[in-house]
């Protein structure tokens, strides 16, 4: 195992630009499989979880050219079908949370798909529920075998239809989609997932043939088609790393550039940071930080303590949660976090506690901040990464805290993060990895 020791202290300044979004590549990758023509995607990030689902396409016989460090054809031409109920295929989608996207694609081409419960972070429970309702309304039959934790999944023919998800699921409503794009007839989804990774995914199989309306709300109509075709397609910059830098720019910046974020696409997180107090300056597609000796929390107009959720889109993120709770810790007032989508990602602040945060945490969702106003700055300590968000929030606190840091699991961190030690030594910071 890897760990990160950081000096902190050190003040950021310069440019960085943001990775390729891991969701939304996850998503398109896997929607390769829907057709045997070429498919090229560009601007991958270069980080831990894609990097073995592409492998995991390689496995299955996907023929796949790495044409730049960035960019990759696919060309799912002649899948080894065998290999995709052995015990080895099961074995690698348990460790691979992005894994349960192949679903829809193999059961929408091939009539049939197995899968292991996916892997990932322990962040709290992420049912499958509104995946397998979806394939079920469309006419597939599915049985878990417990003795080897797999789902297998059967149709001759999806048929469309109408549903309406029991929650706004992100790769749900993707696997939904991928797999209705085959099925006869129309589908309609109501309470669709609608970010702009599951709207890129949609333009994507538009281009490749699809029929897809209703992008950009949670009212998706799917006509069926028989076939798709190869596409070229651009993986948008990654908001959770752009609300990450903001986040460190603030908390520990001296003129912070973020270059090319897709401003149309963050949505309300570049509001949720304005709320805490952070300055920001736009200029074309760029976000500028400045450095700011303080910050002041807002409050809600009739005086209360501010209070910052997490909601499906265009509601805020649960993914940044973490890091606004850090920058929280040095802002001036109070503020309450709520996260409302998971039950198991607050409990990282006992670490932030240890560094001297003041943090009361009520309950498994929710979270009050109370902030130093830098008058006292965090500790430096020794932790380890839960999860990739966790992750990246202890390594901004730690670069903004007092003395030496070490953090250990950082393989969840490169889960998530392209290089972002050798990126964020580029800005100042003093960040080793080491074995």
């Amino acid at each position: 195992m890897a760990s990160f020791l950081i000096e902190g202290g050190h003040p950021l300044s310069g440019t960085i630009t943001p990775q390729g979004a891991k969701n939304e590549a996850l998503e398109v990758i896997c929607a390769t499989l829907l057709t045997a023509d070429e498919v090229v995607i560009r601007n991958i990030p270069d980080i831990r979880d894609v990097n073995n689902l592409i492998l995991l396409l390689k496995d299955i016989g996907v023929k796949v050219d790495r044409r730049g460090r960035n960019e990759y054809a696919f060309r799912a031409d002649d899948l080894d079908l065998g290999f995709l109920g052995s015990d080895e295929f099961v074995r690698k989608c348990s460790a691979l949370r992005g894994s349960v996207l192949l679903i829809g694609p193999l059961l929408a081409r091939f009539g049939k798909a197995v899968i292991a419960t996916p892997g990932g972070d322990k962040i709290g429970r992420r049912r499958l529920d509104t995946h397998f309702l979806g394939f079920k309304a469309l006419g597939a039959e599915f049985r878990h075998i417990e003795d080897r934790n797999v789902y297998e999944i059967g149709a001759d023919r999806l048929k469309g239809c109408y549903m309406l998800l029991d929650e706004a699921s992100v790769t749900g409503t993707a696997n939904i989609i991928m797999a209705a794009v085959f099925a006869r007839g129309t589908t309609t989804i109501y309470n669709a997932a609608c970010e702009p990774y599951i709207q890129q995914l949609c333009h994507m199989l538009n281009r490749m043939g699809a029929s897809i309306s209703g992008i950009a709300s949670n009212l998706l109509t799917i006509v069926g088609t028989d076939g798709l075709h190869g596409t070229v397609h651009d993986i948008l910059p990654d908001m959770i790393e752009v609300g990450s830098f903001i986040g460190m720019a603030a908390m520990a910046g001296n003129g912070v550039r973020i270059k090319d974020v897709s401003l149309r696409n963050l949505g309300i997180i570049p509001e949720a940071f304005r709320r805490l107090g952070i300055k920001m300056g736009i200029e074309g597609d760029d976000i500028v930080i400045p450095k700011q000796s303080h910050y002041q929390i807002e409050s809600f107009i009739d005086g209360t303590i501010m209070t910052l959720a997490d909601a499906p889109w265009p509601g805020l993120t649960p993914d940044l949660l973490s890091v606004l709770i850090v920058v929280a810790t040095q802002a001036r007032g109070s503020v309450l976090f709520h996260q409302k989508m998971f039950e198991s990602r607050l409990f990282f602040v006992d670490k932030l506690i240890d560094m001297g945060a003041q943090i009361i945490l009520c309950d498994p969702h929710r979270a009050v901040v109370v902030g130093h106003d830098h008058h006292r700055r965090l500790r430096a300590g020794r932790m380890a990464s839960p999860d990739i968000r966790a992750g990246i929030a202890l390594l901004i606190a730690a670069m903004s805290a007092c003395g030496t840091s070490r953090i250990d699991n950082i393989e969840q961190i490169d889960r998530g993060y392209e290089d972002i030690e050798v990126r964020l030594n580029n800005l100042g910071a003093r960040i080793e990895r080491i074995s």
